[in-house]
């Protein structure tokens, strides 16, 4: 007979596997859209691009995960049940947002999803809170800074090719 802890971890693969289905969809719709709808690139070299771009991204580290999986909730708090609320939780989000068109991050989306379900399980007492703030930080200053840097970035683009005709650029 075999042995019935193994199926919460089998339901958490299973639901890591369609986390990343439904994070590849979002993240690559809104990531190429705009160079295929504009035609600056293919679709096959914009697949390409993504691909390439999305695998150098996944080996760069594994910082965030090491975050996700010891730093956000206290030990008592996880479980494989809190794992599933917060894996189908940001499943179904991803997919809504994917569907709406809107450009989630479903790292923090992750992040939330856990830590609601921490709370649902331990309280208030059942999030690291010292973990948690930076990330909540971050959720505010990634887009800031990323407004700023492509603001700059477009400025600077401008002044480089202020008297170049625009049938050459």
């Amino acid at each position: 007979m075999p042995d019935t802890s193994l199926w919460p971890l089998l339901i958490v693969i299973l639901l890591g596997c369609g986390l990343g289905v439904v994070n590849g969809f979002n993240d690559a719709a809104n990531a190429i859209a705009t160079v295929i709808g504009t035609r600056v690139l293919s679709p096959r070299n914009a697949l390409i691009m993504a691909g390439v771009l999305n695998f150098a991204g996944a080996a760069t580290g594994v910082q965030v995960a090491r975050t996700i999986g010891k730093g956000i909730l206290t030990p008592g708090a996880m479980s494989y049940e809190v794992a599933i609320a917060g894996l189908v939780s940001v499943i179904l989000w991803g997919a809504l947002a994917t569907v709406k068109g809107l450009p989630v991050s479903l790292t923090h989306g992750f992040v939330s999803g856990l830590a609601g379900a921490g709370m649902a399980i331990l309280g208030v007492n059942g999030v690291v809170w010292h973990a948690m703030w930076p990330i909540l930080l971050w959720v505010i200053l990634a887009p800031l800074l990323g407004f700023i840097g492509g603001f700059a970035f477009m400025v600077a683009l401008y002044w480089v090719f202020r008297r170049t005709h625009p049938s050459k650029v």
